[in-house]
């Protein structure tokens, strides 16, 4: 049986395209952990169908090492789905979530174990300098706009995917079981004693990142519907502001007729056209936003899975559910 006094943690990594930098992430988690007295550790490894060798990697790091299992899902369900299956198999009082690129430095864990015995419920890291491309960091803006607006997020506070969370909020995201799960909506909404540390952040040392603009707006998308019904309050609002600028415009446009113009003249072709084309717009984008909820919760009613595991190798794999 494990010491009392020793404090398990469970590393949870999605994975990538990361054949050639996870040896190096494990490796540094190992010579951390073992220099850092009162913790265990296990590491858990979710290969999000990644179309090079990634499993194969993590299948030879779990002969290698008796504290790692790795999960191999049956298609690329996303970052955030990567990671619920993690949080399913993770079995450690505390949950750290890192990158498998090695820009998130395993090596400063510390500090965000170091928040957690302070008492906080979840630390996230923050970057000093980032040293992601000009695209991500620009991905990163809007991310941190989107959850300060629609889902109410701290302006002080700084959100990464480099975290450390008590097990008791881990258990409240497995709760979670829709088909679109966003783990920052899931934290926020969880807890609010939630803090930062700051830690450095790495030059990527091999292949590129997987973001892409359609993987963002796929991400923002879950975020504000999943968690949020300020999107159609905002079209609710804009509704009613394009009504009443259309009926100023409407009286504006009698009065002109009746006093300005004269009679049998034709005018406002064109502004007509133009106020046309933008109300057209505008419902369409509105019953888009309305689709977009509707379509998410007839997938969620027909329980689409959030991840289906096609094979689990290592320490826990006999232990790991076929799908959640």
């Amino acid at each position: 049986m494990r010491d009392i006094l020793e404090t398990k943690v469970s590393f949870v990594i999605p994975c990538y395209r990361s054949e050639e930098t996870l040896p190096g992430v494990v490796r540094e988690i190992r010579e951390t952990m073992e220099n850092m007295a009162g913790y265990t550790f296990e590491i858990v490894l979710v290969n999000d169908c990644s179309p090079d060798d990634t499993f194969g990697t993590i299948r030879k790091l779990c002969q290698s090492h008796d504290n790692i299992t790795g999960l191999d899902l049956a298609k690329n369900f996303g970052q955030h789905s990567a990671l619920m299956a993690g949080f399913h198999q993770a079995t450690g009082d505390i949950v750290v979530c890192l990158d498998d690129d090695g820009q998130t430095p395993a090596g400063e864990v510390g500090k965000l174990l170091a928040g957690i015995r302070e008492g906080a419920d979840v630390v996230y890291a923050k970057y000093v300098h980032k040293h992601h491309s000009g695209f991500r960091n620009w991905g990163s803006r809007v991310n941190e706009l989107m959850t300060r607006v629609m889902l109410g997020k701290p302006k002080e506070l700084y959100v990464s995917s480099y975290f450390a969370a008590r097990r008791f909020v881990v258990e409240e995201m497995k709760r979670y079981a829709n088909a679109y799960p966003y783990v920052i909506g899931l934290v926020l909404r969880t807890t609010k004693n939630i803090t930062n540390v700051e830690v450095n952040h790495r030059d990527r040392q091999a292949g590129q990142s997987g973001y892409t603009l359609g993987r963002l707006l796929g991400l923002w998308f879950n975020g504000f519907t999943a968690f949020s019904v300020k999107p159609l309050r905002i079209a609710t609002l804009t509704g009613a502001f394009c009504a009443l600028v259309g009926f100023l415009y409407g009286i504006y446009t009698i009065i002109k007729k009746i006093f300005i113009n004269p009679p049998g003249l034709v005018t406002g072709f064109s502004a007509l056209m133009a106020v046309l084309v933008f109300m057209g717009g505008m419902l369409m984008l509105m019953l888009g936003l309305v689709g977009e909820y509707m379509g998410r919760m007839y997938i969620s009613m027909n329980n689409s899975p959030q991840f289906v595991i096609r094979e689990s190798v290592g320490a826990g794999a006999e232990e790991t559910d076929a799908e959640q």
